[in-house]
């Protein structure tokens, strides 16, 4: 009834506001009892209005926007309410206490919108409790046992100076305290996957403490430090939280300060706490000892307690991470009893992995490729990358086109200087202002706050961060959540940066990479090891007291959008600028330049931060030409540190991971570092050797797409057109019109809007590309590499790399040029018909042959591109069409072809490639024949094959008389069943199939529409059925993977596994997870998926299983080609299942990856994954014994396989093609 009246309401209030009548009843009253609705809709802190007529407008619309709001939110509120009521009922006996005990009285809210606020917070409650749990609104790492209200903030003083009210206005509303989230542990989640190899935890709560000391540490503010573990550790239920490593932290650090006293005292906490102290406590205490010159005996006793605990002096240096002097000072406690005593030489680590055991054996000697670059030319390029990280930001022009500056350009651009260095004074007064406040709260607190992490960096840097995003707000808005996290990471980023700074880490990078270079330069005195290799030797000689591991601990999710929150607070409380700027005439006052508002998606309400459209006029008219990028978003200009560990690597400043991952998930990263010594190796080797290929611009094209780019684009060559370009809105509707042309309208509105939306995001996406192309279009770069959860591995930099679209892949070419040889030239002409699609069906040969017929058009589109014929314009991949047609032209000029030098690279593709892996699984000679597994004379094409045999099947039930299989006569085809076959192997659904060829029938002009349905359910089904036929083993396989993972998540478990490489694999699905906390403008709730305290999530956990672990295969089979390339002096790279490599080496590279893939599959591998799952899910005593039991039943069961003959891969020309 509530959204009926409510929606009858809002109607009759549109109506009247439509018909002129004025302000109703309620509103008219509002003004008189001091409660005017047109300033509680919370627009930040924006200036109220001052005459009656603005403010009953005001009161008009945005009471409207509060009742059409109610109406979507009741809507969606009916459901979980109902499921509540049933939910509650039956346990309302057992539950009613609590509830009495909890529930308090509400106080009428004095708003509308305070009210529509707080319902939508019940609502999250009410739904949060229908899974079984209780979310706290706010809640703190210390107050696990009871619930606690949001801190007040302190009262103002009675009478504020009008100079300092709106100063105090805003202080008396910052969140000081760092939300944590509350953990409740799941008995039935297993505990193991947020605990490292020494048995700390690393949940939300632990990440945020360890953090908290981390930054007081590094302030060097130790007291707070002491005074945050006082404050867990003196309550019992507080003291859970805490872990060996928060202790060891503060002893390293009192350790500096040959504090022995306090080193005492914290031993005393971990007996206390029943912790038991590890190696790094230890290593503190004897550092300490060094440090103090301590006498033998306290040194003595020190040794016989840790010795009586289970650890050796051979323990303190077997890979504990020592920084600075520590080494040196352990090492001279220890000689003050031990005179003698050598610390133990390190290991050598072999890997056991059975196919790459020939590869580290080295025999015959490998010939690893050198970089054609000298020794000094590499430290120079060093030298140019370490700048530009230590800047922390990158400028560069933009290729827009460069337009006369206009008087009117000129003024807007003094006008926007003239703002920004006001805005820029007063967000340092404010910042400033409100971080005094909070020092002065944190004073009296010793719970975890936010004051730490505001003073890690000059406040001049916090004001030059807000104001760099400021300008890449989006004239439609940004999401409030979005630009708060990626305000964090910004922060977090520079941190990082500028701890490697101080001390001596960049003096050993330095020292390290100098001598590094021998190894990679062509005049280099060293060869025969791998970058990995000669890194650890190096270290290992030259920094034998210092590890140059990132130890530093990864902000959580939480506390990056918290410190964001608070920057952005400031942003929308402090920038402001005149009204009139643009209407001279018109009453001047201070406006903000950034409103906070809500939006909805679907049933859902976010809130959005968008800009006024004066700022975004301003911002336009003065068209500025410059782009600023963090230093990590640009390529490196130096090769790109080896990967050594799971946390050092590619960049020589900035943070990077090895394993990208969902935000906040750790997870992954824990799982990593527990893996034993060695056997990450082939792994860390295959990201080195993708890393360390140098890649250039191709000029020409380049400024052939750049002119196209600032011609109004070109959709069809992937170009986008800029907002001049976007589609007119709709006439304004009059009136009178009735309802349904009313709906009409406002659907070509939203329309339009959303085109223009996708327009600016595609346009800026280019823009940024192709500028950081422009920048690069002299120099040389390289791209590190990194991989996800499932090992696929990609490049760092997020804009502009080779595993981007069609235009970006045209634009890079090697930077080593080799002669193309005898077969160069033909794997150039078989690789542009490759990517025109024109003869899929054909053979290498006839590709080839095709070729030579068409050379005039091919040597027209290389010598006029955009006034000849065209010919590459019609290519499925033109913009590399056309990059190839100039490399062929390029070579026929030359006096010998096969001398020419070539840095064009050839593509080889993968034919389905996942269906691949799982015909070699099952050995099923059917489907492998399918999938060009078995040699044939021409290519075998699945989708071709399928399509044929859904023919058959359309064919069959036409004769039986089926309707809608009489319709489908002459439009079943290749590409209608393409998508759907291709993805099936990844996990698609049924209802994805049918969604997959609904769109291809709706691309049909000719097609009934009519029938779109019926023919869309008829097709899925003969697609399944025909691959079921054609691959019945892969079927069976994909069943067993699938009920393996839902035996494992049912049980509690999330599925994990290991690649035949040795590497470490978890899927990070779990049921969701929020947590709130309220800052200034809103209420943010973060949701999370991956938090490994809560139950995994069934669903995802089995239906990401199967295409999961064929990803993890085919990034197997990558890096073992490109180790084995390395080995061979091939230049390597992929995009996924497409291998790269220059035209005289694509014979080499296609051997070597036929043989990786009868190597790898050769393996047992799912013998070998049904024992690993068996160790894992059936030997736990935790696990049920009747899941114990099922599971033992059916991991055994291993599918059984046909009769294949692998071998015959290496006799396959279209395996890889």
């Amino acid at each position: 009834m509530s959204v009926l009246r409510l929606s009858v309401l809002s109607r009759i209030f549109r109506e009247q506001y439509v018909s002129g009548n004025g302000p109703c009843l309620l509103c008219r009253r509002g003004p008189a009892r001091g409660c005017l609705l047109g300033n509680v809709y919370r627009w930040t802190s924006s200036a109220r209005p001052k005459d009656k007529a603005a403010a009953f407008t005001n009161c008009k619309i945005e009471l409207l926007e509060v009742l059409e709001h109610r109406v979507q939110q009741l809507q969606a509120e009916e459901t979980a309410s109902m499921l509540e009521h049933r939910s509650s009922a039956a346990t309302v006996q057992m539950k009613g206490k609590e509830k009495a005990e909890k529930k308090k009285p509400v106080e009428t809210p004095k708003r509308w919108m305070e009210k529509l606020k707080n319902e939508q917070v019940k609502m999250h409650q009410r739904k949060e409790r229908l899974n079984g749990k209780t979310v706290k609104t706010v809640s703190h790492p210390d107050e696990t046992s009871q619930q606690a209200p949001v801190p007040k903030p302190p009262k103002p003083p009675k009478t504020p100076s009008k100079k300092s009210k709106k100063t105090l206005e805003h202080k008396n509303n910052i969140q000081v305290p760092i939300v944590a989230p509350t953990e409740v542990e799941d008995p039935h989640v297993s505990k193991l996957l947020l605990e490292d190899k020494d048995g700390n935890r690393y949940g939300g709560v632990q990440m945020s403490i360890l953090c908290y000391l981390e930054t007081c540490i590094f302030l060097g503010d130790l007291d707070r430090a002491q005074q945050c573990l006082n404050y867990y550790h003196q309550n019992h239920s507080r003291r859970t939280m805490l872990t060996t490593a928060m202790y060891n932290l503060l002893m390293r650090a009192w350790a500096k300060k040959s504090s022995l006293h306090h080193i005492g005292q914290i031993f005393v906490m971990l007996e206390e706490a029943d912790v038991k102290p590890n190696v790094g406590s230890y290593v503190a205490t004897l550092e300490c000892m060094g440090r103090k010159d301590s006498t033998k005996s306290t040194i003595e006793k020190c040794l016989m307690r840790m010795e009586a605990s289970g650890i050796s002096k051979e323990q303190l240096f077997k890979d504990f991470p020592y920084e600075g002097d520590e080494q040196y000072m352990v090492l001279k406690a220890i000689r003050t009893v031990h005179k003698d005593f050598q610390p133990p030489p390190p290991t050598k680590v072999v890997c056991m992995s059975p196919l790459v055991q020939e590869f580290y054996r080295k025999e015959p000697h490998p010939q690893y490729p050198k970089l054609d670059f000298t020794v000094s030319d590499l430290r120079d390029r060093f030298d140019r990358q370490l700048e530009t990280e230590s800047c922390d930001t990158v400028t560069i022009a933009s290729v827009e086109a460069v337009q006369p500056v206009t008087d009117d350009k000129k003024e807007a651009r003094a006008l926007l200087d003239t703002l920004r260095s006001q805005w820029e004074k007063s967000l340092l007064l404010a910042f400033r202002d409100s971080k005094k406040h909070l020092e002065a709260i944190s004073r009296k607190i010793r719970k975890i706050n936010l004051y730490p992490y505001l003073c890690l960096l000059d406040d001049e840097q916090y004001v030059q961060i807000m104001m760099q995003s400021l300008t890449r707000i989006p004239p439609t808005g940004e999401s409030f959540l979005l630009m708060s996290r990626e305000l964090g990471n910004k922060i977090f980023n520079r941190i990082s940066i500028r701890r490697k700074l101080q001390g001596r880490y960049m003096e050993k990078m330095q020292e390290i990479y100098t001598e590094y270079c021998q190894l990679l330069a062509k005049d280099g005195q060293v060869s025969g090891l791998l970058p990995r290799e000669m890194w650890e030797q190096l270290e290992a000689d030259r920094c034998r007291s210092q590890h140059l591991i990132n130890l530093e601990t990864s902000w959580p999710n939480a506390l990056l959008v918290q410190v964001g929150t608070y920057l952005v607070d400031l942003i929308v409380q402090e920038i402001k600028l005149p009204s009139n700027l643009l209407s001279p005439r018109s009453e001047s006052k201070l406006i903000p330049v950034l409103y906070h508002m809500y939006s909805f998606r679907s049933t859902r309400q976010i809130g959005l931060i968008k800009p006024h459209p004066i700022f975004s006029q301003i911002l336009s008219e003065a068209g500025e030409t410059q782009l600023t990028f963090e230093s990590y978003i640009m390529p490196m200009q130096c090769p790109p540190v080896p990967w050594t560990s799971p946390r050092f690597g590619a960049y020589l400043l900035s943070p990077a991971k090895l394993m990208r991952c969902v935000e906040g998930a750790i997870q992954h990263q824990l799982l990593l570092e527990k893996s034993p010594p060695g056997q990450l190796n082939p792994v860390l080797d295959s990201l080195n050797q993708l890393g360390i290929c140098a890649w250039r611009i191709n000029q020409p094209l380049l400024d052939i797409i750049v002119s196209i780019f600032n011609d109004k684009g070109n959709e069809k060559l992937d170009i986008p057109p800029p907002l001049s370009e976007a589609p007119q809105m709709p006439l304004h509707v009059s009136l009178n019109i009735n309802s349904w042309d009313k709906m009409s309208y406002q659907r070509d509105l939203a329309k339009c809007r959303k085109k223009t939306s996708e327009m600016y995001s595609l346009r800026m996406d280019s823009l940024y590309k192709l500028s950081i192309a422009n920048h690069l279009r002299d120099k040389i770069f390289w791209f590190p590499h990194n991989m996800d959860f499932r090992g696929r591995t990609y490049p760092c930099p997020p804009y502009f790399n080779h595993l981007g679209g069609d235009v970006m892949r045209a634009l890079l070419l090697f930077a080593e040029g080799r002669p193309l040889g005898p077969k160069g030239l033909d794997w150039l002409k078989i690789h542009l018909i490759n990517l025109t699609g024109l003869k899929k069906k054909n053979s290498i040969k006839e590709r080839k042959e095709y070729a030579e017929s068409i050379m005039e058009d091919i040597l027209d589109s290389a010598e006029r591109p955009l006034t000849g014929k065209k010919w590459w314009m019609e290519a499925d991949e033109p913009w590399q069409a056309l990059a190839c047609c100039m490399e062929i032209a390029n070579a026929l000029r030359s006096p010998d072809p096969s001398q020419y030098i070539s840095h064009f690279p050839v593509h080889q593709d993968g034919s389905c490639n996942g269906l691949q892996h799982y015909a070699a699984l099952g050995r099923d000679e059917i489907g492998a024949k399918s999938v060009n597994l078995m040699p044939c004379d021409t290519p075998q094409d699945v989708y071709s094959g399928v399509a044929q045999q859904v023919e058959e099947f359309r064919k069959r039930d036409a004769r039986r008389g089926v309707k809608i299989a009489q319709v489908l006569d002459g439009f079943i085809g290749r590409k209608l069943v393409k998508q759907t076959v291709m993805t099936v192997v990844y996990g698609v659904t049924r209802y994805g199939g049918r969604l997959q060829i609904e769109k291809r029938l709706r691309e049909m002009e000719s097609f009934p529409q009519d029938f779109i349905w019926d023919a869309s359910h008829y097709l899925v089904k003969q697609v399944f059925s025909s691959l079921k036929e054609m691959f019945s083993g892969t079927r069976e396989i994909q069943l067993w993977l699938t009920e393996s993972a839902r035996m494992i998540s049912k049980a509690g478990y999330t599925v994990e596994w290991k690649t035949p490489l040795g590497l470490p694999i978890i899927q990070p699905y779990h049921r969701s997870k929020h947590t709130m906390f309220s800052s200034n403008l809103q209420i943010v709730n973060l949701q999370s998926s991956h938090d490994a305290n809560e139950r995994p999530d069934t669903l995802k956990q089995k239906n990401a299983f199967p295409p999961n672990f064929i990803h993890s295969l085919d990034s197997t089979h990558m890096m073992l080609t490109a180790l084995h390339c390395y080995s061979h002096g091939l230049t390597f790279v992929s995009v996924h299942d497409c291998f790269w490599t220059h035209a005289d080496s694509v014979d080499i590279m296609n051997k070597v990856c036929r043989e990786q893939f009868v190597a790898l599959h050769s393996q047992p591998i799912l013998q070998n994954l049904s024992t690993f799952l068996l160790q894992k899910y059936c030997q736990d005593s935790e696990t049920k014994l009747s899941d114990c039991l099922r599971m033992s039943l059916h991991f055994s069961k291993v599918p059984e396989t046909g009769d294949f003959d692998l071998e015959q891969v290496k006799e396959s020309t279209y395996f890889f093609s």
